[in-house]
């Protein structure tokens, strides 16, 4: 097991997001700005760090891996990108969100697997080695499939600069993880701290992320908090179950099953906080990507602890992988 966020199973992520949510809903100014210099510039930067982190962790043998199991890795990236994406419109169009909002709930089903996916998958007791695949070449496609899907679906909310959205998915995604897996190799079991740390900070960062984004639409939180965090619930379990059901239906194993569930419902939240604010440049997009990462990671606990305490046995698995 490579990327391990700390006591991600105790909720302790969750919290720390919650501490984070309710300071800046009391004291939005305290996160907002700091006298002349606005925090939403500090947004893209942490995200780059936390991929850069994400990044140690790969090898360039998780990228190559999909030659030894072709068939899981190519169910799994097109149930990402043909489920979360159409889902988010759905309910966006249903719940009838305001433009920016609603396009924020496509783009948080547009983006490629979540880091934390390899983790849950370890605690579920799924195939890591595929979900850490997954992760990888989910990303890697983001730079086409994010701008493909959000100017198909949220171009109906708000204008999708769709170069823009590639461009800064290669600056703000695939540079840093692309510097992460030279780090690792040139580092390689030469300096732990770093591995030991950037979790640490990934946390960190991914909650003063939340904190900002609250802080800078308080007011519109409060008019759509409940409605937001109803689709973010919905969005989430709508992803686990076609997941889970789509990959059975296209003959996976029950273990690849629920791997490729939980890589399916969960999504780099952080990626689609970064787009919003650039080259989207708008806070309010933010939104559901920042209710989506918390949720998600304790959503992801919950199932994770449910299929734990129901191992898939040895020989009971029938389905093959391919």
């Amino acid at each position: 097991m490579k990327w391990r966020l700390p006591n991600l199973h105790g909720f302790g992520f969750t919290l720390s997001v919650a501490v984070a949510v309710v300071l800046a809903m009391i004291w939005p100014g305290l996160f907002s700005s700091w006298g002349s210099f606005q925090t939403s510039v500090l947004i893209v930067p942490l995200i780059q760090l936390i991929m850069f982190g994400m990044g140690t962790t790969l090898s360039v043998g998780d990228f190559t891996r999909v030659l030894k199991m072709p068939w899981p890795v190519f169910v799994g990236i097109v149930l990402q990108f043909g489920v979360m994406p159409f889902v988010g419109w759905g309910l966006a169009t249903a719940f009838g969100f305001p433009p920016l909002i609603a396009a924020g709930v496509v783009l948080v089903g547009s983006c490629p697997g979540g880091v934390a996916s390899n983790v849950i998958t370890y605690l579920a007791g799924g195939n890591v080695a595929l979900s850490v695949t997954m992760t990888a070449c989910s990303t890697l496609m983001s730079p086409l499939m994010t701008p493909v899907m959000m100017k198909l679906l949220a171009g109906q909310f708000v204008p999708v600069p769709f170069w823009g959205l590639m461009w800064n998915i290669v600056k703000m995604i695939v540079v840093p993880i692309a510097l992460g897996l030279i780090a690792n190799r040139l580092l390689h079991g030469r300096a732990p701290w770093i591995k030991k740390s950037l979790p640490f900070v990934s946390m960190a960062g991914i909650a003063i992320i939340i904190a900002i984004i609250t802080a800078l639409n308080r007011d519109t939180l409060a008019d759509v908090a409940l409605a937001l965090i109803a689709v973010v619930a919905i969005h989430n379990a709508v992803g686990y179950v076609l997941g889970y059901w789509g990959a059975r239906l296209l003959r996976l194993s029950e273990r690849d099953a629920r791997t490729v569930a939980i890589e399916v419902g969960l999504q780099n939240a952080g990626m689609a906080s970064g787009l919003a604010i650039s080259p989207l440049n708008s806070s309010e997009t933010a939104l559901a990507p920042a209710i989506f990462g918390p949720w998600m990671n304790a959503s992801g606990s919950v199932l994770a602890s449910y299929w734990r305490r129901r191992p898939v046995e040895t020989g009971a698995d029938s389905v093959q992988s391919g």
